[in-house]
């Protein structure tokens, strides 16, 4: 049989992305926006397919199939029949969007031919089908329950399905306009984070409020059924034909209009992030619990923006009816080219699909590009910039040493990740031992809000010793409780302090990594996928007794993670970052030549 590539797309409404298969092996998937640097970017995958193709030496004539990942014309029936079924309410909307559908969307057929200058076959799969195949194929299980939630695809926004050996099927569905991700993002748009980019930041905010707005919740929003099922009273949105999210009897309702971007967060900004957060683990709970008593499976994947939500995974972990769960990294929309490549494959092509115990076929996410040692040498010449040259043990010892001085290291090596966290190839690194540590690199390095938490990427055999977690978490998609032995007794003055003040009153022996409500977010570390990375944090635990480390997104605030060393570089260069590695290459901020773009980029952030 002659080998078969498969390019597979998603496009069109946010987080557009491409993923190549080689007779159904991934060799190389990429998100637009690391492209493009515009963050969450929309348009056509154009970079990320010309990255895939290079990535395997070939040309869109070589490839057997292009698939996308839903069916534009189904999603048109569902915005149209909405239009009408509201009208004339909603008029304004439906004139902002149909220009855009039939000038790209109604013709993405034409324009995927003529973005690609491919002339082969097009397959189409319906969204939550794109998403249950990422769910289920790449996943180390046989067989296993697949549960998908999101915003909403054609008319699904949650779908239960069984995955079995080389096959999907879905078998219920929740339609439009009752949807999870939806109501979750309502609260994203009121709390005054962007819609399908802050929902992370509400479930991070969530732990600094109280649940006072749960009982509202269920008494006007939403009618919860046992079985996860739900229903959305409409008076209190605005998404079906409007602007916003959220109407103004949800301003009424939950004591004032939505908060302006960028303003101060207030008591009830956080009261109603912890609200909305415990009914989304309600719900994802119930629909699992359904999920397991449908399909009679003991394992559970997971896929969908919703999947994202990594405190709900974690209760689904240690609460739920299944003995072990797999989520896809890139579980939003970008995952959906990697779901309908794989979809075609096994079931258009009707090719066997096979398991290794114990291990998925994602390659730990680390699908993006990378660079040679002489490209890297390349570009920092190109800039005058000041580096050594180490050998790879050495460097390992050197980087160790620098962050157990609590310097902040950005991390370049290897295959950039797949999906949108950073997994110790585009990472920066911290001491999670040093209790200013989450402060300093919120403020003063990611330019964000200072409640955000970090990760820790920690030794796999060491999970265990420091947090209540007996699995692997390879795509920092769990959150579970540090170790109570760790955790240090609460002060009286830390219940009086809000935000970063709060954060810097330490919660256990690592503090950079604890959460207020002393959790974290764990990215488990093996040597298979990433032995550089994996040999770094060994080095530091020979020096500290540590096997973790802080590592949070090469980037900053409003900006996709790093892809090129240009990037990396430049990014190090506009920050207070002290040190950066690029491949075998490490530099030294003091050593630097300091540049106008530094400057004003300081300026623009009021750094001093």
């Amino acid at each position: 049989m002659k080998p078969a590539y498969i390019l597979g797309l998603s496009a069109f409404y946010h987080d557009s992305a491409a993923c190549l298969l080689h007779d159904g092996e991934i060799v190389a998937a990429a998100q637009e926006e690391r492209f493009t640097r515009l963050k969450g970017d929309s348009s056509f995958p154009t970079h990320a397919v010309s990255y895939c193709l290079r990535a395997a030496n070939i040309k869109p004539s070589d490839l057997a199939f292009v698939g996308f990942y839903d069916k534009p014309l189904l999603k048109f029936e569902r915005i149209l029949e909405t239009y009408l079924g509201i009208s004339p309410k909603g008029f304004r909307s439906f004139l902002r969007a149909a220009p855009l559908w039939v000038k790209d969307k109604l013709y993405t057929d034409r324009n995927l031919r003529e973005s690609l200058d491919y002339h082969g076959k097009i397959l189409y799969s319906e969204h939550h089908e794109s998403h249950a195949a990422s769910a289920f194929f790449p996943s180390p299980f046989k067989e296993a329950a697949i549960l998908t939630m999101d915003g909403v695809g054609e008319w699904a926004t949650a779908s239960i399905g069984i995955g079995s050996d080389s096959d999907i099927e879905v078998i219920r569905e929740l339609h439009w306009p009752d949807s999870l991700g939806l109501l979750y993002s309502a609260f994203t748009y009121h709390i005054g984070f962007k819609v399908n980019s802050g929902e992370y930041k509400v479930m991070g905010l969530a732990p600094y409020g109280e649940p006072k707005y749960v009982e509202a919740i269920y008494r006007e929003l939403i009618d919860l059924k046992e079985d996860g099922s739900l229903r959305l009273n409409q008076k209190y949105f605005n998404y079906l034909g409007g602007l916003t999210m959220t109407s103004r009897a949800f301003d009424e309702l939950f004591g004032g209009p939505p908060r302006a971007p960028e303003t101060r967060i207030t008591q009830r900004e956080m009261d109603l992030a912890r609200s909305i957060q415990v009914v989304c683990e309600d719900v994802m709970l119930r629909m699992a619990r359904t999920a397991y008593e449908e399909t009679k499976r003991e394992n559970l994947c997971l896929a969908g923006g919703v999947a994202l939500n990594c405190v709900g995974n974690g209760r689904l972990l240690r609460e739920g009816p299944f003995k072990r769960i797999w989520i896809q990294p890139a579980a939003g929309d970008a995952g959906g080219a990697l779901g309908v490549a794989q979809l075609i494959w096994h079931r258009y092509c009707n090719q066997p699909r096979t398991t290794t115990a114990g291990e998925d076929a994602m390659k730990g996410a680390y699908l993006g590009p990378e660079f040679s040692d002489r490209d890297i040498e390349l570009y920092l010449k190109s800039e005058g910039a000041s580096y050594r040259r180490l050998e790879r043990s050495e460097l390992l010892r050197q980087v160790a040493k620098l962050l157990a001085a609590e310097k902040v290291v950005g991390w370049f090596n290897g295959r950039m990740e797949f999906g949108p966290r950073a997994l110790g190839s585009r990472s920066i690194l911290g001491d999670p031992r040093s209790p200013g540590m989450q402060a300093q690199m919120n403020l003063k390095i990611k330019f964000r809000e200072g409640f955000r938490p970090f990760a820790p990427s920690v030794l796999l055999e060491r999970v265990g010793d420091y947090f209540e977690l007996d699995t692997e978490s390879p795509y920092m998609l769990i959150v579970a409780p540090v170790r109570k032995e760790r955790q240090l007794p609460h002060t009286p003055a830390g219940k009086e302090l809000w935000g970063i003040d709060r954060l810097n009153v330490p919660r256990s022996d690592i503090p950079a990594v604890t959460h207020i409500d002393c959790t974290a977010r764990i990215h488990t570390v093996c040597r298979k996928t990433n032995p550089d990375y994996y040999d770094l944090i060994k080095e530091f635990e020979k020096i500290t007794g540590y096997g973790l480390l802080v590592n949070t997104s090469f980037n900053v605030r409003g900006e996709p993670i790093v892809c090129t060393p240009a990037d990396a570089y430049q990014c190090f260069m506009r920050t207070q970052i002290d040190h950066l590695v690029l491949g075998s290459f490490l530099l030294d901020k003091e050593s630097q030549p300091e540049g106008k773009e530094t400057k004003e980029w300081q300026k623009e952030f009021q750094l001093d």
